[in-house]
C-alpha cells in the first residue's frame, strides 16, 4: 500500500511570517536566507571532508612516488586552507555580532531581516 507522505523543504518553520490564508510576506525571507546559509553550509562541509578522504586516499596509494605524494598534499592543503577559511568565516561575524550588535549566538540580528511594521 502506498502513502503519501509530506515533504518539508525548509529547515526552520514559517513561523508568523505567513498570512492566515497562506500567502507568504516579506518577513519569510528572513527563514528563505537562514534556509539557505544552512543549505551551503552543509553543502561546504560535505565537500571539504570528501577532499579530505580523497588527499588522504591519494596520499596512502601513492607508494613513495613523488609526483602523487605531492599531489595528495595539494589535495591536503586546500582542504585545510577551505576549512579554515570557513571557521574564520563564521567567527568573525559572530565577533562583529557579538561586539557591534550585541547578541551572542542564536540571539544576533545580523543575519535576522526585520522589516519593521505599522
Amino acid at each position: 500500500m502506498l502513502t503519501s507522505f509530506l515533504v518539508y523543504a525548509q529547515i526552520k518553520e514559517w513561523g508568523n511570517c505567513v498570512t492566515p490564508e497562506g500567502v507568504p510576506t516579506l518577513k519569510c525571507l528572513e527563514v528563505v536566507f537562514g534556509n539557505i546559509l544552512f543549505m551551503s553550509s552543509t553543502l561546504v562541509i560535505l565537500v571539504l571532508f570528501i577532499m579530505f578522504v580523497v588527499g588522504a586516499f591519494r596520499y596512502l596509494t601513492s607508494f613513495g612516488n613523488p609526483e602523487n605524494v605531492k599531489r595528495a598534499q595539494g589535495t591536503l592543503k586546500y582542504a585545510l586552507f577551505g576549512f579554515i577559511l570557513f571557521i574564520s568565516a563564521y567567527l568573525i561575524l559572530n565577533v562583529i555580532c557579538f561586539l557591534f550588535l550585541g547578541g551572542i549566538g542564536s540571539n544576533c540580528k545580523l543575519f535576522k531581516l526585520e522589516i519593521p511594521g505599522p
